[in-house]
């Protein structure tokens, strides 16, 4: 009798020994549950969290588009108020400016050069804050020139950064004759664009004006552009500079996201 309940206190232990055993495990299963639970419950309320952010976060209102000019005898100063006009028609915030000068006072004097406008002048950073580009550009030889290529030659760090990667970009310009620049201004421009990653937006073909035959105009599929002689630019020469700036306000608007 004594050693048939000795077995059966045996049994009983390891009995209540199981069932110990299995309760603890079913706390801890429990237990790493709950802490799932929870670090879902967290995970949940911060991409909730995440979503709301984006969703107040206040959207873009207007594109803001810079023009970027040199100008001597304010003819392309001319385009570019034009352009100003339009792309502020159109809903865009403009932040027109001008490169700084290489040229001393005295010289520009005997060259004849009226006063400059009243217009900041540009420093790299003013480029990097705008959503697009507009570079007005006088020919010299076939290029730009040396004041706007001095000013390009400052933005290095902008390069090295690729502060200026995806910015469209485009051109407008003024030659002393027709054949002058107004294709291999742009042409040798778009170079500066490239390095800096930018995309160069041109005029195209998208206004009939530019085939107007029955008066001699500036400007080419790279961008519009006038002649530096008297009474220019003209008023055809402005309606075209006026239909790249509405382009140029499209493409900026959509890129934006504006």
């Amino acid at each position: 009798m004594g050693k048939k309940s000795s077995k059966l206190a045996k049994q009983s232990k390891a009995e209540q020994a199981r069932l110990a055993e299995q309760a603890r495990k079913a706390e801890e299963e429990e237990a790493k549950q709950e802490q799932q639970r929870e670090l879902e419950k967290k995970e949940e309320q911060k991409a909730a969290e995440s979503k709301e952010t984006k969703e107040d976060a206040p959207k873009k209102m207007t594109a803001k588009i810079g023009i970027v000019y040199y100008s001597m005898y304010g003819h392309v100063l001319s385009l570019a108020e034009t352009m100003r006009d339009v792309f502020e028609e159109q809903g865009c915030e403009v932040l027109l400016m001008q490169v700084p000068e290489t040229l001393p006072e005295e010289v520009l004097k005997k060259m004849g050069a009226p006063p400059k406008a009243d217009h900041p002048i540009a420093t790299p950073q003013d480029l990097a804050s705008c959503d697009g580009l507009m570079f007005g550009i006088p020919t010299r030889f076939g290029m730009a020139a040396a004041q706007m290529k001095t000013f390009m030659d400052s933005t290095g760090q902008l390069w090295g950064e690729q502060a200026l990667s995806g910015i469209p970009a485009g051109v407008f310009f003024a030659t002393g004759t027709q054949g002058g620049g107004q294709e291999t201004t742009a042409l040798t421009f778009v170079t500066q664009l490239t390095h800096h990653g930018m995309i160069f937006v041109p005029l195209g073909y998208s206004s009939e004006l530019q085939k107007d035959m029955k008066e001699i105009h500036g400007g080419s599929p790279y961008g519009a552009g006038t002649y530096g002689i008297e009474n220019t630019p003209t008023e055809l020469e402005k309606e075209i500079a006026a239909a790249q700036a509405e382009r140029m306000a499209s493409i900026v608007k959509r890129l934006a996201g504006v």
